[in-house]
């Protein structure tokens, strides 16, 4: 009787093994896509080349924050013409490990009056959400977001002061140089 409770065990191990294991709820699924970080690091740098030879005379830079590609410190000039004429802010990117299929998330390290701007820095701009293309980079981003500044969403404002004192021009530009002035920053 032993042998066959032996056997019976020996088979049972075989159509294990045979058998494809049930995935269990406790078990990481991975991604259908694996991500591949060193495509990703070479996009990014091929950017901040392309940024650093063009970037600074349309008014736009950027840089890896310390030792991580995948976060950096970017600076936006006004637009010549707008409010923000003369103003340069500070902008955070980071960027996910599926860039550029995932748009990075941007914000304003500087304090920025605007009606498509929070408090906390966060930007509703449809192409940093639900426009995003993998064929946008961070120069598309930072000039999109300057162009933002002269040419503000009043419809879908986050900051609804803003929105309702854009059309009193004068006003407006008051309190960009007041906000921007008292020289406030965006705490992380």
């Amino acid at each position: 009787m032993e042998v066959r409770g032996e056997d019976d065990v020996q088979s049972r191990h075989r159509q294990e093994q045979q058998s494809p294991p049930t995935p269990s709820s406790k078990q990481v699924k991975s991604s259908p896509n694996p991500v591949d970080t060193n495509s990703v690091t070479q996009r990014l740098q091929k950017e901040l080349m392309a940024l650093m030879m063009t970037g600074g005379d349309l008014g736009v830079s950027a840089f890896p924050e310390g030792e991580s590609i995948f976060t950096w410190i970017g600076t936006i000039e006004g637009g010549r013409g707008t409010m923000y004429e003369g103003l340069s802010y500070k902008l955070s990117l980071r960027f996910p490990l599926d860039y550029p299929f995932k748009p990075p998330q941007v914000k304003f390290e500087t304090m920025c009056f605007h009606p498509n701007v929070d408090q906390y820095g966060n930007i509703c701009l449809d192409i940093l959400q639900d426009k995003w293309s993998s064929a946008y980079d961070c120069r598309t981003i930072l000039l999109s977001i300057q162009s933002l500044l002269g040419e503000p969403n009043t419809e879908s404002p986050l900051n609804s002061f803003a929105a309702s004192l854009w059309k009193n021009q004068e006003e407006y530009k008051k309190m960009v140089r007041k906000h921007y002035m008292a020289g406030e920053s965006f705490e992380n």
